[in-house]
């Protein structure tokens, strides 16, 4: 090991995972290209769209922004580790529910920001469902059917 590479270890997706990452190696590349999570989207690599949003901890966090050396030792959360095909996350389930996506891509990153704000506040009101999700940008669904199916979650 030279001094720019760093053994990490986190809790994946419910799984242990030891890696070798160079210093610099962002969150979301690790994710991405050496854990092949391809759920996790990259676009605008400037902490601004959420497409990359994964959970650490409860938290939401822009894993484009995010070097993976300040991910060791934490619980991260993508979108493969939510559910399956077979037994969907309730936020999962809602936004099928309620038509909640239309090309996906932003998808992932709605839903983590979703359990995040779940996690954090279990009956949000409409205004704090909106504020907490305006840090993810969708270019399709114009919100509203998004909105709707975070509302039905926060009534249960």
């Amino acid at each position: 090991m030279t001094s720019s590479t760093h053994n990490i270890s986190m809790t994946l997706n419910g799984e242990k995972t030891n890696a070798l990452v160079e210093a610099h190696t962002l969150l979301i590349d690790f994710l991405r290209d050496a854990q092949n999570l391809r759920g996790v989207k990259r676009s605008c690599d400037m902490q601004i769209c959420g497409a990359c949003t994964v959970l650490v901890g409860d938290h939401p966090v822009s894993s484009c922004t995010m070097l993976a050396v300040d991910a060791d030792g934490a619980d991260v959360v993508t979108i493969e580790g939510l559910g399956d095909r077979d037994n969907l996350d309730p936020v999962q389930e809602a936004f099928l529910e309620f038509g909640a996506l239309q090309c996906g891509f932003c998808t992932p990153g709605m839903i983590l920001a979703t359990k995040a704000l779940l996690f954090s506040n279990p009956t949000p009101s409409r205004a704090e469902i909106e504020h907490h999700l305006s840090g993810n940008i969708c270019r399709c669904t114009g919100y509203q059917k998004i909105i709707e199916a975070v509302e039905s979650l926060a009534q249960t």
